[in-house]
């Protein structure tokens, strides 16, 4: 059984983790195949767009501990150099999470660092950080704070306690809440809204939401009038016309 399934289709590719026995946890197999795939499928012209998901009652549930107990190897040695969130935050490709279940600790962390969130009603998420004594390395403790603001990121992550995703929706991490059934349909749904525009125009937008949005508002201001100004010089539009991909 592959621990990493990548189907594609109409510009569309969805990437499932596929380690429902281990609840999706990410053993070095796992993290180094979600990098290199996320990486490959970012470099092809012929994708709009991708989905991240998981098999069984969950998401991900993080990094796989029984692979690092006993190795004698500290954590950041064991976990080498598969940066997950630097990947996820590198893509042009607009990364849409299908939160299928459980999205525990590192994969919480993944959760924030997607472009848009699509959560089953059964999903919940929680930071363990605090339980098992290591640190966020893949952008928890930055990006959910600038969400939810620093309190309400500070009460998740210091009682490691359980969001619902509901919750979660009304905190601004999760973009749509569906019905299990509905999870995949929804995201299915949302990536056709962007596949069906110009790639190398929606990766011009999500790069310049991303580069302003850690920006004081007046230098994220600036930025996005420098960069309209640079393109739009060099659009002419008909009466009526619109772009439209390829």
């Amino acid at each position: 059984m592959d621990e990493l399934g990548i189907d594609i289709a109409d510009g569309i590719a969805v990437v499932t983790l596929n380690r429902p026995d281990s609840l999706n946890a990410l053993n070095r197999v796992l993290r180094d195949g979600l990098v290199a795939a996320l990486k490959d499928l970012d470099a092809n012209q012929d994708i709009r767009a991708i989905i991240l998901t998981g098999t069984g009652r969950t998401f991900c549930a993080g990094l796989d501990v029984r692979e690092l107990e006993g190795s004698g190897n500290s954590v950041t040695d064991n976990i080498g150099s598969s940066d997950i969130g630097a990947t996820i935050g590198a893509l042009k490709t607009p990364l849409i999470a299908a939160i299928n279940g459980l999205a525990v600790t590192g994969g919480f962390e993944i959760t924030l660092a997607c472009d848009i969130v699509v959560a089953a009603d059964t999903a919940w998420f929680q930071d363990t950080h605090a339980k098992i004594g290591l640190l966020p390395g893949w952008g928890l403790s930055q990006r959910l704070p600038r969400i939810v603001g620093p309190s309400s990121a500070k009460e998740i992550s210091l009682t490691a306690r359980r969001v619902s995703a509901t919750e979660a929706a009304q905190m601004g991490f999760v973009t749509r809440v569906v019905a299990p059934d509905d999870l995949l349909p929804a995201a299915r749904e949302i990536a056709a809204g962007i596949a069906q525009w110009d790639p190398a125009h929606i990766a011009r937008i999500k790069a310049v939401i991303d580069d302003g949005y850690g920006l004081p508002l007046r230098d994220a201001l600036v930025l996005e009038s420098e960069r309209a100004a640079d393109l739009n010089r060099q659009v002419t539009l008909a009466a009526g016309e619109t772009k439209h991909g390829n």
